[in-house]
This record gives C-alpha cells, sequence and structure tokens, in this order.
C-alpha cells in the first residue's frame, strides 16, 4: 500500500522561508513524476511544482525563481524549498507521486497548511 507523508508547513511571516517533505513508501518510485500541488480557499488546485525521476523540473509560473523542488531517489522524498514567501502561497500543499505512463498509479498526500502572515 502506497503512503505518503508530508512535513513542514506551518505559520511565517512575508520573506520568510518554509521546507516541505514527503516520503513515499510502498513500492518503488524509479517511474514515479513526484510534485507538490496546492489549494487555497475558494480555488481550485494547483500544481505548484513537479520533479520526474530523471530530474526534470517544472513550476508554476508564480513561484519561479522562489520555489525550488528536489528529490531523493534513494529515500524516496520528495522536498519544496520556498522563499520569499508571500500572502498568496497561503495554502493546503499537497504532495503527489504519479506513474509517468499509467495514469491510474496516482497518490496524493494528505495535506499540509502553509499560512504566509504578518
Amino acid at each position: 500500500q502506497v503512503q505518503l507523508v508530508e512535513s513542514g508547513g506551518g505559520l511565517v511571516q512575508p520573506g520568510g522561508s518554509l521546507r516541505l517533505s514527503c516520503t513515499a513508501s510502498g513500492r518503488s518510485f524509479n517511474n514515479y513524476a513526484m510534485g507538490w500541488y496546492r489549494q487555497a480557499p475558494g480555488k481550485q488546485r494547483e500544481l505548484v511544482a513537479v520533479i520526474t525521476s530523471a530530474g526534470s523540473t517544472t513550476y508554476v509560473d508564480s513561484v519561479k525563481g522562489r520555489f525550488a523542488i528536489s528529490r531523493d531517489n534513494v529515500k524516496n522524498t520528495v522536498h519544496l524549498q520556498m522563499n520569499s514567501l508571500i500572502p498568496e502561497d497561503t495554502a493546503v500543499y499537497y504532495c503527489n507521486v504519479r506513474h509517468t505512463t499509467i495514469r491510474i498509479l496516482d497518490y496524493w498526500g494528505q495535506g499540509t497548511q502553509v499560512t504566509v502572515s504578518s
């Protein structure tokens, strides 16, 4: 059974930093992309960043230059380093792992709250 365990959310002032982590277990994730989505109140869930097993990354425009995604393929862990946080980054952040070709192999974490406020 696949499990995703997230950590690292919290309250931070504008301009501050947070690092989210997600550890996946239950199978090999060599053929999975790992990523982070977020959902703010009243808004749809959106992709924040994703990284393939080969290390290719994609970011939503609003976080480019501020966020960095990385993964450890040995530990099956994905991190999201968030710098220069702004109030608009406030949301529940969800970890996601998705097989590159078999779309039903798509797993989500429970979500972690990130609040940017003074």
